[in-house]
């Protein structure tokens, strides 16, 4: 369970890790050696006439840096969005193989490496190469969501019989996933140029810091906004029925933000392509079949081969604590919008705890604390599972005990110390293996991987859901409770639908084992991975 992102996708939707300026993710944009080589004396020259270089300074690019920071934070506000959904559907009792269908929304982020090549190539010269993007992607993010704040509410409401309406939710949503993917993409190139070559590095600081934040925007506090209970305790002096702001009105008012700014980018910010060389980091155009064709080259290489087979099954074993833990809280009660604020207490140590760990990552054998920190991890699963029993036992007339949300914070620490320590080190084993020749696209490829490594198993975690729960029918003999007619059949008579066996505990403990085998056979195969020689990953095409 991953409060801040259990509802979607215990990894479907990861921010990206933060990489060096000229390893961006998502770009398949390289630098060739001789840029590498050349990049020193660059620093210290203006032009070919070698004058010495005016460093202005942050200062000098307040302008840019805040508008990279606000376009970073336009992105993560559809995601946020999204990553809410979840949390209200479950309240209206969705099954979850609904939600299943639902967890696709978070595939595009972590596909978007099948796009970024058209990209980064195809552009109009005079409009600018990221606005060409940009603008229109913007504009199209901005329509979705007023068309979104017409007719979400009815889509969520649905006929009364059948409940929301999952498949149109799902396709708008994805729609703005995938747009919100490649503005992304166009953001992150831009950024490479926008900036000066002295401060280029903040680029990376405006990705995550303007995600973190749009998430926050459109998950945290819309939830709390749109929650009566919250309002009427916090905010209000005299209690209401809704809370403050509505689904409707929030994508409403994104919706004119989107437009507004977007208009506003293209009219008055000019894609700079005239600077003395030095002043900006320079753009390798490189063709969507070459870049492809490097794609293919990379991953046909043994090593790289069983690497990536490996990310894809890694994260089996967590499935189910990733992806249905916090839906099986807000079933049995948690109200939505206290979970999702029990986030912010964990933002500083998600800030500090890649900083502690990558000082164990440095160095020749990163992976040997992915290893130990893998059976953590998966113990966690049952912890999450025994939390789960434990919530509707726990609960009062006026809600949770303090203590109860006080054990739940410290289990997500926890959890969070095993996930950072997996994380970090993967990261740590990419930069360190990725052929610096083309370390953008190597990057690139290896990150998407392993965010298609959460994905497909939190999709199957929560479509298996369903099946493997029992339920028996009380009150009338010889009725059950095996599908909806059932169930409503059930009901007719005056019985009512009791699980015997929920499919989530059954989950739990398979993953758990499928995760210790795993680790057994398949985790030293990844730690040898460490012995292979340098030559072993580098892509003679390159």
């Amino acid at each position: 369970m991953e409060l801040s992102d259990s509802v979607g996708h215990g990894n479907g939707r990861r921010r990206r890790p933060v990489v060096s300026a000229d390893r961006r993710d998502g770009e398949g944009v390289t630098r060739s050696d001789s840029e590498a080589e050349e990049e020193p004396l660059l620093q210290g020259s203006d032009a070919d006439d070698g004058h010495p270089a005016v460093r202005r300074g942050i200062r000098g690019e307040l302008g840019d840096v805040s508008l990279l920071l606000f376009l970073y934070v336009l992105q993560g506000i559809p995601l946020g969005l999204a990553g809410s959904i979840p949390l209200i559907m479950q309240s209206k009792n969705v099954s979850y193989k609904d939600q299943a269908y639902f967890s696709l929304v978070f595939w595009p982020f972590s596909l978007k490496l099948l796009w970024a090549p058209l990209v980064d190539a195809l552009y109009l010269q005079r409009f600018g190469r990221r606005k060409s993007w940009l603008v229109p992607t913007q504009y199209f993010l901005g329509l979705f969501m007023l068309y979104l704040s017409a007719t979400v509410d009815s889509l969520l409401e649905g006929d009364g019989r059948k409940g929301p309406d999952v498949l149109a939710i799902t396709a708008l949503f994805f729609a703005l996933s995938f747009l919100a993917a490649t503005q992304d993409i166009a953001v992150d190139g831009w950024a490479l140029t926008m900036l000066s070559r002295e401060n280029v590095g903040y680029a990376s600081t405006c990705n995550s810091v303007g995600q973190t934040a749009g998430y926050f925007l459109g998950n945290v506090l819309f939830l709390a906004l749109e929650s009566a209970d919250f309002c009427n305790k916090y905010l209000r002096f005299e209690p209401k029925d809704t809370g403050i702001v509505t689904l409707s009105d929030f994508l409403f008012f994104w919706a004119v933000v989107f437009m507004v700014t977007t208009s506003l980018v293209a009219v008055l910010k000019k894609e700079d392509v005239t600077q003395p060389a030095g002043q900006r980091l320079r753009e390798e155009t490189q063709g969507v079949q070459e870049t492809y064709r490097l794609l293919l080259s990379i991953i046909r290489m043994p090593a790289v081969l069983t690497f990536c087979c490996l990310l894809l099954t890694a994260k089996m074993g967590f499935s189910a604590a990733d992806a249905v833990t916090g839906l099986k809280l807000v079933e049995a009660g948690v109200p939505k919008e206290r979970l999702a604020l029990l986030a912010v207490p964990m933002v500083p140590l998600q800030i500090l705890l890649p900083l502690i760990i990558s000082k164990y990552t440095a160095g020749p054998r990163p992976l040997d604390i992915f290893y130990k920190a893998f059976p953590f991890r998966l113990l966690m699963g049952l912890v999450y599972a025994l939390l789960v029993w434990w919530t509707p036992r726990v609960r009062q007339e006026g809600g949770f005990p303090i203590y109860y949300y006080a054990v739940v914070l410290l289990c997500y620490a926890v959890h969070q110390v095993a996930l950072y320590s997996m994380y970090v080190a993967t990261m740590a084993f990419h930069a360190k293996v990725s052929d610096p020749v083309i370390g953008g696209t190597y990057m690139t490829l290896l990150n998407t991987v392993t965010n298609l490594g959460g994905n497909w198993p939190s999709t199957l975690a929560l479509w298996l859901v369903d099946p493997l729960t029992t339920k028996e029918c009380q009150g009338p003999a010889g009725q059950s409770c095996g599908t909806p007619g059932e169930v409503e059949l059930c009901s007719q008579e005056g019985g009512v639908c009791v699980t015997s066996l929920d499919g989530y505990y059954v989950e739990s403990v398979v993953c758990v084992l499928i995760g210790f085998g795993w680790w057994f056979w398949l985790g030293k195969k990844m730690k040898s991975l460490q012995e292979e020689s340098p030559s072993a990953w580098k892509c003679r095409t390159a």
